[in-house]
């Protein structure tokens, strides 16, 4: 006897039907791709929606167009598969009648425009009994499984941290091809465009799923840094920074505002290697002690995965596993609309709608905020303007009313760059910036304080730590951090109370800090630091560097200064001359002067734009105490200090600590030795 035919097997029996709403925009690469699934006997287009129907030709005969979608469900199209490729904003009312008609859905990125919208729709799918695949591509490719399974092997050692990165450009054609493109709302309704939830979502998406979030309980914060070069509403240059449920870090560095378009990355940072997916080529290159490698892997259809789909474990970008993504959605659709860019800081190129532009030093900001999981306005991009109060708590220097120093907390530093406070930006009296911090090469390296890479087997100073049993800079769970317990301030002067924290939360240092600042002439100020390092153990602490531990000419750690790139440097003492010759050298002062770059440094004080580099001569006295050689870098980056423990560990005893004091002559224009004589005799100090 024959069965009947029931809705289920006749579902089976034919071909899954499927319909299209909107055809324009993204909606004409699923045109293309109905089209191949299609001819292959995969698939039946059988009707599609849009209130601008598609050119002539576009379609079969076989295919119904209607203006919209309750039009197309009312006509008994009953279709298995609704495709939502529309405006932002119509996303979730869309998918809901889809559902509510009993189809399954696949659902254009982002899925939808709020958290609110998220919760109904995973309830309206739950009740309905059916699938909704959210529109990520990246998250059907094959290099996903892959890299999970290198990380897994330990090839990359630990994880240290995930980036995503994108360097896109739009112009302005492209926020003039929808009334919601480039908005945060339209008529009270959410849109939540942006360069992080729309032109780069797959960015953010992708980085999420090689972090392990999928879920919203899966996000422990969202934190959001906004701005915009375009004249639209909704951002194009943002930094989003995740911290996802077990410590991981995801930092998301964004711009639509870049002079060339390049391939977005995620990567994944260990502590032996390096793991970089360029999604949109699905490329993994891989980088660890066995060599660099690159393969390329194949990628699913997102649809085809939903077509074959019996259970939402069954679907590789499930509308559940992006409750992580929809997450950062929500932080960024609630947070202060994005701040303008000033327009100093921009060149627009091009000519027309076809004109974008393009944000002065954006390359390298992107990839300073990726290495130290830094938000612009924590690196100090000349545009931002911060209203957080933990970024306008820092305390300024002034001499004779002009601002030429500002003190930096390092809470907000990176855990690996052994977060202390430091001074950045320094600045000349006419405003020339002479520190730099998070710089590419180091991003460890932060303006001018005190760090030392070796207390008692801990890492103060940041990033890999040089060990005589390796042999080589490896990285660690060894890094400290120092924190600011109290603080008097008053003008000309700075005593602080600091703690050195090792990695499980003891103190093993007591710090007494004294900043001192004072003019010297027209052109010239004066700034010393005094500190003291006491054992907070009661017990003797080891003091040690790279050098003390093996590495030839590596004494460095005590006092550093970083510079930002000076061009024509020179680099002398009394009686020497060069990086080579005063390396290692005990001198009563050390001077470098050159040409200062300002162009990607923080603004000016008084104009807020950076000028052109300038001259400035930094002079740096020897400390009194004792004779510790001068540890300089020129070639491979810009920095000084003085080596506190050079090829000998020093030692705090209870209550014999470890004193020293610097004094740093900053000056605009170019000092001779001569000059220099002068301004020390002046000073009354030895020359």
């Amino acid at each position: 006897m024959t069965q009947p035919l029931t809705a289920t097997t006749e579902r089976i029996a034919r071909l899954p039907r499927i319909a299209l709403v909107g055809v324009h925009g993204f909606g004409e690469r699923h045109l293309d791709n109905l089209g191949r699934l299609s001819a292959n006997g995969v698939l039946e287009l059988v009707a599609v929606a849009d209130p601008l129907p598609p050119a002539d030709g576009t379609l079969g005969p076989e295919v119904k167009v209607f203006a919209s979608l309750d039009e197309l469900l009312a006509a008994g199209t009953k279709p298995d598969v609704v495709i939502v490729s529309t405006p932002i904003q119509t996303h979730a009312p869309l998918a809901l009648a889809a559902l509510n008609a009993g189809a399954n859905v696949y659902l254009e990125k982002p899925p939808v425009a709020s958290m609110a919208q998220f919760e109904e729709l995973m309830e309206a799918a739950a009740s309905a009994g059916r699938l909704v695949q959210v529109g990520f591509q990246s998250l059907g490719s094959e290099a996903l499984p892959a890299i999970e399974a290198v990380v897994a092997s330990g090839e990359i050692g630990d994880v240290r941290g995930i980036s995503a990165t994108g360097l896109w450009l739009r112009n302005k054609a492209y926020f003039k091809r929808s009334r919601w493109a480039g908005k945060r709302g339209l008529n009270g309704t959410d849109v939540v465009d942006g360069v992080a939830t729309n032109a780069l979502a797959h960015a953010v998406a992708t980085g999420l799923r090689l972090a392990g979030a999928r879920t919203v309980a899966d996000v422990d914060s969202v934190e959001t840094d906004l701005y915009r070069a375009n004249h639209t509403e909704s951002d194009d240059t943002s930094v989003v920074r995740v911290r996802i449920t077990g410590s991981t870090v995801l930092t998301c560095a964004l711009t639509l505002c870049a002079p060339v378009q390049s391939a977005p990355t995620v990567t994944i940072d260990g502590t032996l290697g390096q793991l970089t997916l360029f999604y949109t080529e699905d490329r993994v290159e891989v980088t660890s002690p066995q060599g660099t490698r690159t393969e390329t892997f194949g990628r699913t259809d997102l649809l085809e995965n939903l077509l074959a789909a019996r259970t939402e474990r069954d679907l590789l970008s499930p509308l559940s596993g992006s409750g992580a993504y929809v997450s950062v959605l929500e932080a960024i659709r609630t947070a202060d609309a994005p701040r303008l860019i000033h327009p100093e800081f921009i060149t627009w190129e091009g000519e027309g709608d076809a004109a974008h532009p393009v944000v002065h030093g954006i390359e390298s900001l992107i990839r300073r905020a990726a290495l130290g999981q830094a938000t612009f306005a924590e690196l100090g991009a000349p545009w931002t303007v911060s209203d957080e109060p933990a970024l306008q708590a820092h305390e300024t220097l002034h001499v004779n009313g002009v601002p030429v120093a500002t003190l930096q907390d390092g809470t907000r530093i990176r855990p690996t760059s052994s977060p202390r406070p430091y001074l950045h930006p320094v600045r000349t009296l006419a405003g020339t910036v002479v520190t730099d911090h998070v710089p590419e090469d180091h991003v460890w390296h932060l303006g001018a304080g005190v760090a030392l890479q070796d207390v008692d087997g801990i890492n103060f100073w940041g990033g890999r730590t040089y060990t005589r049993d390796a042999g080589a800079y490896v990285w660690r769970k060894d890094h400290g951090r120092i924190v600011t317990e109290s603080a008097e301030h008053s003008e000309g002067h700075r005593r602080e109370q600091l703690s050195w924290i090792g990695p499980d939360g003891t103190p093993v240092l007591r710090e007494q800090r004294e900043w001192r600042w004072s003019a010297v002439g027209h052109s010239t100020w004066k700034l010393t630091l005094d500190f003291t390092l006491d054992s907070a153990t009661g017990r003797p602490v080891l003091l040690g560097s790279p050098g003390s531990n093996g590495r030839p000419q590596g004494g460095y750690g005590g006092f550093f200064w970083r510079l930002p790139k000076v061009g024509d440097a020179t680099i002398w003492t009394p009686d020497a001359r060069g990086e080579d010759a005063v390396h290692g050298t005990v001198a009563p002062w050390l001077a470098w002067s050159g040409t200062f770059d300002a162009g990607t440094a923080t603004a000016t004080p008084v104009t807020g734009v950076p000028g052109l580099g300038r001259p400035a001569t930094l002079v740096f006295l020897a400390s009194p105490q004792a004779p510790d050689p001068w540890f300089v870098r020129h070639s491979g980056y810009p920095g000084v200090g003085l080596s506190l423990a050079w090829d000998t560990p020093v030692t705090a005893e209870p209550g014999k600590p470890v004193h020293r004091t610097v004094t740093v002559l900053i000056t605009d224009g170019f000092l001779a030795t001569q000059d220099i004589e002068q301004l020390i005799t002046t000073l009354g100090e030895p020359a």
